[in-house]
């Protein structure tokens, strides 16, 4: 329950030290991890500040020198280190420290076998795909440098880069590489560079070092970091064969900081060839075009309807002429062959015509009703007939022989 205090009645310091000491002593005996920031032995004690190897937070340890002399190898200043102990508070001094039980020295095969599940943990996340990486830009306006002070890297990274492309800007965060307080400088730096509008990509660097050297760029904090960085970020960390988790998630790996300014920048000796080779191969294309095109035009200017275009003329009008000749006896032949016809075909319905038969002599004899007389039986006798000439008539009264008439009764 909350102690219950007030202005009129408040509690003494020893019932405050006490409280709190019951309140730690009720937390246990727990297994602590940290790294060992300062080591001291006096008599049989011996006296450690150990460090949270992320975060700056730190606590004093108390342990005998049985205890830190048991651990195999001898932990020193910088060694990461586990530890059984139970915390306690120091009611008279109002100090809180811890007392080592046991300790052991975390090992290689240790921290490689966080690093993996880690490393697996943030794949799963989809951290390390591909399909999220940035390209990097052709040529950056100002590049983001995150390097140790005064470290070998930043040399590297700034002279490779000067040699390359000379009037490349930089943007340089000093921080720490190594140590407790690394991975939050880091991360620091790298919000800052992120924020600036002129950085168009952000390299970290360092050179080689151990595993226990290059854990800040493992650190969890530092890689979501670099995950979530609109700026693409180019890792330079250690030599080939070191693989810290900051590798996996920054956009480009390079396998050290002069590789890493290789690919920042690209190298003006290299533009001025490609430039060089590209205007060569545009030179010769066109000039091929422009032979292919010479060669075409002096092949159809070599035709005779453009070496000589009247000629053509003058056949073509020749040839009109002809057609035009041609058309016209073909006419006239038609014409004539129309014109014949014509009078064999008048000349047979002339034969054929009665006005012919008039002519030549012949008669139609016909009654007053218009009916052709065929025999003379057909006839009365005193009947009025109209005989037909070919140009003319004239009407007849019809007589019979006395041998052909009848008696009348």
């Amino acid at each position: 329950m909350p102690l219950e205090t007030s202005e009129q009645s408040p509690v003494p310091v020893r019932t405050v030290t006490r409280l709190v000491g019951e309140w730690i002593g009720r937390l246990g005996k727990i297994w602590v991890e940290g790294q060992i920031a300062e080591l001291s032995r006096r008599g049989g004690t011996a006296f450690m500040t150990l460090r949270d190897p992320v975060a700056a937070v730190s606590v004093r340890v108390i342990c005998a020198t049985t205890v830190l002399d048991a651990a195999t190898p001898a932990p020193d200043i910088g060694a990461r280190v586990v530890i059984w102990a139970k915390p306690e508070f120091n009611a008279a001094r109002g100090t809180f420290a811890l007392t080592a039980l046991q300790l052991k020295a975390v090992g290689i095969g240790e921290l490689l076998a966080r690093l993996e599940r880690l490393r697996t943990a943030l794949a799963a996340e989809g951290l390390f795909a591909t399909e999220r990486k940035r390209k990097l830009p052709f040529l950056p306006r100002s590049v983001g440098l995150i390097c140790g002070r005064d470290s070998a890297a930043e040399r590297d990274v700034l002279r490779n880069a000067a040699r390359r492309w000379p009037a490349v800007r930089f943007r340089v965060e000093q921080v720490a590489v190594q140590g407790p307080h690394a991975s939050e400088e880091i991360i620091q730096a790298l919000q800052r560079l992120d924020a600036d509008k002129a950085v168009d990509v952000i390299i970290i660097a360092r050179g080689g070092g151990s595993i226990e050297d290059l854990l800040p760029f493992s650190d969890e904090d530092l890689v979501r970091a670099v995950a979530g960085c609109v700026t693409p970020v180019i890792s330079a960390i250690g030599h080939e064969q070191d693989v810290p988790l900051l590798d996996l998630v920054a956009d480009v790996r390079a396998s050290t900081p002069t590789d890493a300014a290789r690919r920042a920048v690209p190298d003006v000796a290299e533009q001025l060839e490609l430039i060089r080779q590209l205007r060569g191969r545009a030179r010769r294309s066109l000039l091929g075009r422009l032979d292919r095109e010479g060669s075409w035009l002096s092949s159809i200017t070599s035709r005779p309807a453009l070496a000589s275009p009247l000629l053509e003329i003058d056949r073509r009008y020749e040839q009109v002429l002809g057609l035009a000749e041609r058309a016209r006896l073909s006419i006239a032949t038609s014409l004539d062959r129309a014109v014949d016809d014509l009078t064999h075909i008048k000349a047979r319905l002339d034969a054929l015509s009665p006005a012919g038969t008039l002519r030549r002599g012949y008669a139609i004899v016909q009654h007053a009703d218009a009916t052709v007389v065929l025999s003379a039986a057909q006839v009365l006798d005193g009947e009025e007939l109209s005989v037909r000439f070919a140009a003319d008539q004239l009407k007849v009264t019809a007589e019979r022989p006395v041998t052909d008439r009848k008696p009348h009764r």
